[in-house]
C-alpha cells in the first residue's frame, strides 16, 4: 500500500497540478522544492506538507523522505535554456544531487520510485516512430544528464524498492503555477494577448502531452503493482504535430482573427516519440488532446486568472532564475 508520497519539484508546473490530483486520490503528500514560484502554487490542506528547501541538501532529503512509501521526482533545472543560464547549478541539481537522493529513499524503505526523464534524451531522430529500445543521443548537458541518472537508478532497481522512467513529451495545458514558455502555451499567450503567432520555419514536430494526462499517469504508476512497472521505462506523449499543425490549432480554438506569420530559422529540430508500449503494457491511453489545453489556457485568461502574462517573470523560468538570482 503506497500512502505517502514525495514529490520532489511539487511546487513547479505539473507539480502543482500532480500534488493536487494525489490530494484528491486520499494520499499524504509532502512537497519538497525551492519554491521559487511562489508557495501560493500549492493548496492548503490537513494531507499536504509543504517543505521549502534544496534537494542537495541530503540532511533535509533524509528527513523529508522518512516515511515515505513513494518518491516522484520531478525536481530540476526543466529545459536547454534554462539548464544553459547556469551549467554549474543545473549540473549540482540534476545530477549531483540525484544519486545520493535514490540512496536515501533506498535505505529509508521507499518502495517505488518514479522518475521524470525526457524524450530529448532521443535527440533527433529520423524514424517516424522513436521508440524506447533506440539509441540515447542526447544533445546538450540536460538531456545527457538526464540519460545518465537513467543508468544510476536501474542500479538500485531491486525486489524491494521498485524503480520506472519516463520520458515524457512536451507538456502543454493550465497549471497554477503557468509556464508560457512551450510550445503549445506560448502560442497560445501569443494568439490570445497580441493576436498574432510567430512560426520559426514550422516543420519541425513536436510531441505534446496535456499536463491533465501527464498527472494522470504518475497516479496510475502509484496504484500498478511492482511487476509491471519494475525497472521499465515508458515513452508518455499522444500527439506528434509540427510547430505549424499547432499554431493553427491554436487559430482555430482562439478566433479567426489570430494572424500568423512564419518566419525561416536555423534550427530544424524535430522531436517525434511513439507511446505505444505505454499503451500496450500499462493500458495508458491520454484523454485530452492539443486543442484542450488550448481551450483550458483560454478559460484561465477569460477568468483573469494569467495577469501580466507578456512580461511577468514568473511565466518564464530563464527570465524567473536571473529575476532572483537563483543560486
Amino acid at each position: 500500500m503506497i500512502k505517502n508520497v514525495l514529490i520532489t519539484g511539487g511546487a513547479g508546473y505539473v507539480g502543482s497540478i500532480l500534488t493536487r490530483r494525489l490530494i484528491d486520490k486520499g494520499y499524504h503528500v509532502s512537497v519538497i522544492d525551492l519554491m521559487i514560484y511562489g508557495e501560493h502554487v500549492l493548496p492548503d490542506h490537513p494531507n499536504l506538507k509543504k517543505i521549502k528547501g534544496a534537494i542537495r541538501d541530503t540532511d533535509l532529503l533524509k528527513r523529508s523522505i522518512a516515511g515515505m512509501d513513494a518518491i516522484i521526482h520531478l525536481a530540476c533545472i526543466s529545459n536547454d535554456p534554462s539548464f544553459e543560464l547556469n551549467p554549474e547549478l543545473g549540473k549540482s541539481i540534476n545530477l549531483d544531487a540525484f544519486e545520493p537522493m535514490v540512496q536515501i529513499a533506498k535505505e529509508s524503505g521507499v518502495k517505488r520510485f518514479i522518475y521524470a526523464s525526457s524524450s530529448s534524451v532521443y535527440g533527433i531522430k529520423d524514424e517516424p516512430d522513436v521508440t524506447e529500445e533506440m539509441m540515447l543521443e542526447p544533445l546538450t548537458d540536460y538531456s545527457k544528464f538526464k540519460a545518465m541518472c537513467e543508468e544510476i537508478l536501474a542500479k538500485y532497481q531491486s525486489r524491494d524498492f521498485t524503480t520506472v522512467t519516463i520520458r515524457p513529451a512536451t507538456v502543454c495545458g493550465y497549471s497554477p503555477r503557468l509556464r508560457l514558455d512551450l510550445t503549445v502555451n506560448i502560442l497560445t499567450n501569443l494568439a490570445v494577448n497580441k493576436g498574432e503567432i510567430t512560426v520559426f520555419g514550422g516543420q519541425q514536430k513536436r510531441p505534446n502531452l496535456h499536463i491533465e494526462d501527464m498527472a494522470a499517469l504518475y497516479l496510475l504508476l502509484l496504484e500498478l503493482p511492482d511487476e509491471k512497472i519494475a525497472g521499465r521505462i515508458f515513452n508518455a506523449g499522444y500527439e506528434n504535430h509540427t510547430v505549424s499543425e499547432i499554431a493553427e490549432m491554436v487559430r482555430s480554438t482562439i478566433g479567426p482573427q489570430v494572424n500568423i506569420i512564419t518566419s525561416s530559422t536555423d534550427d530544424n529540430r524535430s522531436y517525434h516519440i511513439s507511446s505505444e508500449k505505454i499503451k500496450r503494457e500499462l493500458g495508458f491511453v491520454p484523454t485530452h488532446s492539443i486543442t484542450d489545453a488550448v481551450q483550458d489556457l483560454k478559460n484561465a485568461f477569460d477568468g483573469n486568472l494569467i495577469p501580466d502574462s507578456l512580461t511577468d517573470d514568473r511565466y518564464f523560468n530563464v527570465k524567473q532564475m536571473q529575476h532572483i538570482k537563483l543560486t
